[in-house]
């Protein structure tokens, strides 16, 4: 809806009625349509701004309209109707103007923008471009390599970035609208020739061909496969390229295509995703999303190593007070260093104040007790923490909360080491911790409602994608990454190499193939772990460990002290130890050749398709395993969690959702088609949900959950 009214004797104030963002739904463009005839016919009005009520201007399309039969007048010509208008309109910007917020804002003469608003075009974001004329009527007024960087990436901008490329006429900290109003009377009467972007000529260089080769070039190899932001590089060159009205029809042409893609739909599942994950009830039926979280104002950290310098510095940024503690001296003294270098970094790219005056730092545990939240983020070692956790429940107040970074070890062991086991959570960071958006909640059986719902408040406010899973091995990321590494391991022996099954499945959409983020973390991290599951056996070959399948390849590599980037020397060769140049490395593939012989294995050549059905659908089975046993609530989880935290291709949408788009027969009759192959490998054998999905008729995966629940007896 939108409302019309008469100020300052002559101004046509029309305010977007929508909240909470204001989205250009139905409604709403009906009511932009019908006051913008009334103010133009009206010979009282001489101006027009366009505002939108309660501190926002307009978040875009409705992206719930989306998939559905559109109704109401459509947003081009409504834009271009605004456009046309002989009398000047004037948006007024606060809070965001995004997509086809920022469309409609073109289309307006003049902008005016609050300091603090925020503007883009983030359609490529939901596997989409900007449609409503953005991706022609933007590069005419900014320029094509500016126009290009917004619209190719998404990115959201500063009123005052905005204004330094262009494309407001001025930015205020007053009242918008009042200064909008203000700046409508001013500019009656003058020309609008020059103020109608779509007659603008657009600003390129003289060498358009070389320009969007170099840039298409680029772009390709950012998406990795993505489609939208290649065809949004195909819409601005029709803008460079067309006259105004047939790069319009190139940009609905596109549109079209991307708008039916299985890439949109992903994307646009992800949008949604995002925010299912943060409301559901924990197992026991308590709605812990319901719960009031206890206030943090206080925090600290045990542990100064890389994973606590980064959760030191998310917790510092997010405003809270924190207390680092470090027990060894030269750690102390690197980590503070280390803690507030980056803090600095931030605040001087951020363009806002430092938080190193909100750190302090301590040798002493008793330097934690008047925290309301704890964080350890020590050593990976089940004894060391069962030692803190007894400690911890001593110092530390009643009602404080007793969290564990650990990335695999049992929460509710740890719990059990405490006069408070309802009050212990895991929070499992993804490094680095300041950096990575994923944060793992997890609860045992014990931990009360408020405690899970005030780790996933905090992990909120330090802007992560909170995601609260139950209590296993691995809990949900690293759980199913098992499967999916040791595939990997298993292909080798079989004859790939390391660059075989890296390109596959970089080429499927990771940014990193398993053996070049192998390097990257630290082959010796996995190597503790396995180690202390008792899996190592040093200087032994064999096959089968604990009753199962096995490849010692990587303990091997370790025992030889090769540990990846960190010794110049893992999966791939480094010029230089801590080099991030992974070659192929001679010495490795002759070690391979020498253990196939040694273990009688033949062998063979294997294609990108059977290393991307392995790896990933031994993933995928794990995931419908997880689902079975209620460790996450449903598919959405288990996606936000692979998209966040494990560089899963955001345009296949999470590996339940790709699982999805591929077809659950189609999944099931390859697992089984592997499993016959390798029949000593367990986690190739196909889950027991995903044989209950397929045979309910393998439903939309926003159905699934009604399978989950029901009785397995039930088929």
């Amino acid at each position: 809806m939108a409302e019309l009214s008469l100020v300052s004797g002559s101004v046509g104030l029309i305010t977007l009625q929508s909240p909470p963002v204001n989205a250009l739904s139905a409604a709403v463009r009906r009511g932009i349509v019908d006051t913008m005839q009334r103010a133009v016919s009206d010979p009282k009005v001489r101006s027009v701004v366009i505002c939108g009520q309660n501190g926002v201007f307009c978040g875009g399309a409705d992206i719930r309209e989306f998939g559905s039969t559109m109704t109401g007048p459509p947003l081009v010509p409504m834009i271009h109707a605004i456009e046309a208008a002989d009398k000047p309109v004037v948006a007024a910007i606060e809070g965001s103007a995004l997509g086809g917020g920022l469309e409609l804002a073109l289309g307006c003469h003049y902008r005016i923008s609050h300091a603090k608003a925020r503007l883009g075009l983030p359609e490529v974001t939901l596997g989409l471009l900007p449609a409503a004329g953005g991706s022609q009527r933007l590069p005419r007024l900014i320029g094509v390599p500016a126009a290009l960087d917004l619209i190719t990436t998404g990115r959201h901008v500063t009123a005052a970035e905005a204004l330094k490329l262009g494309f407001v006429d001025q930015v205020t900290d007053q009242n918008t609208v009042e200064a909008a109003v203000q700046f409508a009377l001013s500019v009656v009467g003058q020309s609008l020739e020059s103020r109608r972007i779509s007659s603008l000529p657009c600003p390129c260089p003289v060498d358009v061909d070389a320009l969007f080769e170099g840039v298409m070039q680029r772009v390709r190899q950012s998406a990795r496969g993505a489609i939208a932001p290649v065809a949004c590089v195909q819409a601005v060159r029709a803008a460079a390229t067309l006259p105004y009205a047939q790069g319009m029809q190139r940009e609905q042409e596109l549109m079209a295509t991307l708008f039916t893609s299985g890439q949109a739909r992903a994307l646009q599942y992800c949008f949604f995703s995002q925010r299912a994950v943060s409301r559901w009830s924990m197992p026991s039926g308590a709605r812990w999303d319901t719960c009031k979280p206890k206030p943090v104002t206080k925090a600290a950290v045990i542990g100064l190593g890389t994973m606590g310098r980064g959760i030191t510095v998310a917790l510092a940024q997010a405003g809270l007070s924190v207390v680092a503690v470090e027990t060894q001296p030269q750690q102390l003294k690197a980590g503070q260093r280390a803690v507030s270098d980056m803090l600095e970094r931030a605040a001087q790219r951020l363009g806002v104040p430092s938080a190193v005056q909100g750190v302090r730092y301590s040798q002493e545990l008793q330097a934690v007790a008047d925290a309301h939240l704890v964080i350890e983020a020590v050593f990976e070692d089940m004894a060391l923490k069962e030692q803190l956790f007894k400690q911890l429940s001593s110092i530390c107040k009643p009602d404080t909360l007793l969290c564990t970074n650990t990335s695999a070890l049992d929460i509710d062991h740890l719990a059990s080491q405490t006069h408070r086991p309802q009050q212990v959570v895991g929070m499992h960071f993804f490094a680095p911790a300041h950096v990575m958006k994923l944060l793992e909640v997890v609860y045992g059986p014990r931990s009360a409602p408020q405690a899970v719902a005030t780790a996933m408040a905090l992990g909120k406010r330090m802007g992560k994608v909170s995601v609260a899973v139950g209590n296993c091995r691995g809990f949900v990321g690293n759980r199913m990454l098992m499967p999916y590494v040791e595939e990997a391991l298993f292909l080798l022996e079989e004859g790939a190499t390391p660059e075989t099954v890296d390109h596959a499945l970089e080429e499927f959409g990771f940014p990193m193939g398993v053996f070049r983020m192998s390097d990257l973390s630290g082959l010796d991290v996995g190597w503790r772990v396995r180690k202390a599951a008792g899996l190592v056996e040093p200087g032994k070959m064999s096959r089968v460990r604990q009753g199962r399948r096995y490849s010692p390849l990587g303990d091997l590599l370790c025992e030889q002290g090769r540990f990846g980037q960190k010794t110049g020397q893992g999966w791939y060769l480094y010029e230089t130890p801590g080099s991030r140049e992974a070659r192929p490395d001679p010495w490795l593939h002759s070690f391979l050749e020498e253990y196939r012989a040694r273990q009688g294995l033949v062998s063979r050549r294997i294609d990108s398709q059977e290393v991307q059905e392995r790896c990933l659908y031994a993933l995928i089975n794990e995931g419908f395993n997880i689902l079975q046993e209620s460790i996450a609530a449903g598919p959405e989880d288990i996606d936000m969690i692979y998209v966040f935290g494990y560089g899963w291709p955001r345009h296949r949408g999470g590996p339940m959702f790709y699982a999805s788009q591929v077809g659950l027969p189609r999944v099931l009759q390859r697992l089984e088609h592997y499993q016959q192959l390798h029949p000593d490998v367990p986690h190739l054998q196909p889950s027991s949900l995903l044989w209950r999905l397929v045979s309910s008729g393998s439903p939309p995966i926003h159905r699934w959950r009604e399978v989950i629940r029901k009785p397995h007896s039930a088929l």
